[in-house]
């Protein structure tokens, strides 16, 4: 029982994690971190990311520009991008770290001290990965709040509001924060299955010491 719930500890946590990884990566590279409906023209509607802007348009349809320069952009702009790199980068070892961890790969098995630090080292790099995206996705929303709700900006000028890829980029970094705790947990609060060498060795066992008291204790 205790090596199933291990397992199917394991196998969420690897799936989290993996799921967190795509979302991040997807919400790193989304133009929608920031939304701007104009009153005085509702046929049109802007977006903004970490890389590009964007407008919408129905008769021409969206056209986006890259931003020409990184020093330009606002400070959380420029730190959410190192952030969501730091992220990506984070999420990937930590998925290929932990998967060389996993009990259900043949690699490794007779060394499952190797394979338990492997499963603590990957659940350790995907919760800094979900931290790491938690952070610019809620620095960001932090100054649209502010920006929004700012009084010395006239009431007459459009605001900016939450984009989806806020909220794509808060379920990745949860996802990513659960699944590290997860194999975290797997891998120490739940015991190691034994190599299958030792139940070879656990049987024959019997059989030595029964052979070894016939030598020892021959008939007259």
């Amino acid at each position: 029982m205790a090596l199933g719930f291990r397992a199917a500890a394991q196998l969420a946590g690897i799936s989290l994690s993996l799921l967190g990884w795509v979302l991040s990566c997807l919400t790193n590279y989304l133009p929608h971190w920031k939304n701007l409906n104009l009153d005085l023209n509702e046929m049109e509607n802007w977006t903004m990311g970490l890389w590009q802007t964007c407008v919408i348009q129905e008769e021409v349809g969206r056209q986006c520009k890259d931003f020409e320069s990184f020093l330009a952009l606002p400070a959380e702009l420029r730190i959410s991008r190192i952030l969501m790199f730091l992220s990506n980068g984070l999420g990937f070892l930590g998925l290929l770290v932990s998967g060389f961890g996993l009990d259900c790969l043949r690699i490794g098995e007779r060394q499952q001290d190797v394979k338990k630090r492997l499963l603590i080292l990957g659940g350790i790099l995907s919760w800094t990965a979900g931290v790491t995206a938690l952070v610019p996705v809620s620095w960001v929303a932090h100054v649209t709040v502010r920006e929004f709700w700012d009084e010395t900006i006239p009431k007459i000028v459009p605001r900016w509001e939450f984009g989806e890829a806020l909220f794509i980029g808060w379920f990745a970094g949860f996802s990513l924060l659960l699944g590290g705790c997860l194999l975290n947990w797997a891998a120490c609060g739940t015991q190691a299955p034994l190599a299958s060498g030792h139940y070879v060795v656990a049987e024959t066992q019997p059989d030595h010491l029964h052979l070894e008291m016939k030598t020892t204790h021959p008939k007259l």
